[in-house]
This record gives C-alpha cells, sequence and structure tokens, in this order.
C-alpha cells in the first residue's frame, strides 16, 4: 500500500485548522502514514502522533481572551512576546510523551538554525525541545536553545515541508497550508489588545510600551501587524519557491486571512475551515490510498 504523509505547515493561531483537517480525514478513513510539521503544525502533528488530537482539541477550544492574557510577557527580556514556558505547561496538560521515539507515527518538527539559516530536521530526542524549537515564531515566541544552537520557527525556511515527509519514505503527500492568501495580506482592524479586552490595563503601562502595543491616533498597523504581516509575505514567497521544486501531491489551503497569528482563542474558527478544506477534496484525499 501507498505510504502516506502529511505535511501540516506554519501558521500561529491558524494552524489550528490541522486538527479540523486531522479529525475530517479520519472521519474519511484517509490516516496518514508519517506526519512533518512547521511551527504550529508540529504541535499539532505530535498530539495526533501520540493520540491526543483529541485533548489537544479540548484545550485549544477552551482557551479564552481571558486565558489569552496569562501568556503574555510584556516584558520583552527573552526575544518574544509570549512566554516559552506555554509550551512546556500544554504539553504536560496533554500529557504528550518526552521522546519523539515514542510518538505512535514517525515524525519530524522543522525549525532553522538562527546562526547559520540553516533548516533543521528534528526526528528524535526530546519532544518538547522540537516543538519549542519549531513554534519559535520571530518576535512572539523566543528563539529556544537546543544542543547549542538557537532554533527559530521553521516557517521561515520551510513553512509546508513536504520534504520532509520524503524524507520520511512518503510516496504520497498531502499538504496543508494556514496562511493560503485569497485576498489583501493586510488590512486595518482592531489591535490584538483591543480584541484581548485589555484596553484597560494597557493604559496603565508605560507610555513607550502603550505606544509600541497600541499606537494613538494611528490608523496605521501597529507594532504588532508588522511583525505579522512581514512574516506572512516572507513565508508566502519561501512557500511558493519551495513548493515549486518539491510539490505535493494534494495541496489543502486554508482561508484565514482575517486571523492573525496570536489569535489562539479562536480555535473554533480554524478547526472549522481545516474540516471544510478537507470535505471540499474528499474525492481527491480517498484516490491517494487507492
Amino acid at each position: 500500500m501507498t505510504k502516506l504523509g502529511i505535511a501540516l505547515g506554519s501558521g500561529g493561531a491558524r494552524g489550528w485548522c490541522h486538527i479540523g483537517v486531522l479529525k475530517a480525514l479520519d472521519a474519511l478513513g484517509v490516516e496518514p502514514d508519517v506526519v512533518a510539521g512547521c511551527s504550529m503544525g508540529a504541535l499539532v502533528g505530535a498530539a495526533w502522533a501520540s493520540g491526543r488530537l483529541d485533548a489537544l482539541e479540548d484545550w485549544a477550544r477552551s482557551l479564552t481572551q481571558t486565558r489569552m492574557l496569562n501568556y503574555v510577557d510584556l516584558r520583552f527580556e527573552h526575544g518574544g512576546l509570549l512566554r516559552g514556558e506555554t509550551v512546556r505547561d500544554m504539553m504536560r496538560d496533554l500529557d504528550l510523551p518526552d521522546k519523539i521515539e515514542d510518538l505512535n507515527k514517525p515524525y519530524i518538527a522543522v525549525a532553522t538554525d538562527m546562526a547559520t539559516g540553516h533548516e533543521t530536521w528534528i526526528q528524535r530526542g526530546s519532544l518538547f525541545d522540537a516543538i519549542r524549537s519549531s513554534i519559535a515564531i520571530p518576535g512572539l515566541f523566543s528563539p529556544h536553545n537546543q544542543d547549542g544552537k538557537w532554533l527559530l520557527d521553521g516557517g521561515l525556511v520551510n513553512p509546508v515541508p513536504s520534504s520532509a515527509c520524503r524524507a520520511l519514505e512518503a510516496d504520497e503527500t498531502i499538504s496543508v497550508n494556514p496562511n493560503a492568501k485569497f485576498g489583501k495580506l493586510w488590512e486595518p482592524r482592531d489591535s490584538f489588545y483591543d480584541k484581548l479586552g485589555s484596553a484597560g490595563w494597557v493604559a496603565k503601562l508605560p507610555e513607550p510600551v502603550r505606544e509600541l502595543l497600541r499606537p494613538e491616533g494611528n490608523p496605521g498597523p501597529n507594532s504588532l501587524d508588522v511583525v505579522s504581516t512581514s512574516i506572512d509575505i516572507m513565508t508566502e514567497f519561501v512557500r511558493k519557491t519551495r513548493s515549486a521544486s518539491d510539490p505535493p501531491n494534494l495541496a489543502l489551503e486554508a482561508d484565514l486571512n482575517d486571523m492573525s497569528v496570536l489569535e489562539l482563542f479562536r480555535a473554533e474558527k480554524a478547526i472549522a475551515e481545516g474540516k471544510r478544506i478537507v470535505e471540499a477534496q474528499a474525492e481527491a484525499l480517498m484516490k491517494l490510498r487507492k
């Protein structure tokens, strides 16, 4: 039988769509044999490969705007807006295994070596280190040190890692891109902090920090808009380049343009979109297993 791989792409909060994709594939009876994940795709892929996808879905759906505030670190001392320990806390809550070797499926997490810019594939050893490295979105999560190397989000070099699936000997590959672009990359919208209902506590911050987070009288993009959209522009260019040279057999493209990488409390929308894009290509997906 054909060995089927699934490549779960980067996308921050948009990557919750991978949960919907994997559950919809299961409903179709299409079960990948290997998984490669980048950023949020590395986390969801690990939960799926350890049989803990339902637990992750419950955790994601329970994440409210208020709970999201607990993960914000305004000190900016460690190179990121969100506390890196959030990933360890989540893995503990989900009871994920300590080692990649203990997963039920062959698995690769993709990260980027900050010193060289080279792509790094992590397929053995600490599962926490693999996920934490792969999910280190510049400006949002701090880089992670593993074996003396500082690693960043794998989306910088391989946003939807179909090539890593081939390294796991997949004959055919499904790719899932949470960042598909069907319109403008950025449009004026409520700030991330306004969506969190945080206007009150933002007003109590020192003026330089307040201006950074929510510039007053400035209708243009704020600092987080700039970081998020810049990453979108870069990863889309890299994805197209990589896909041209190593295309998947079937590409699933999620339409989540109105969602920022930080809106982790909008899991319901992303999961529903993941299910939709599988159902839209159900016939083609079934053929991959024949």
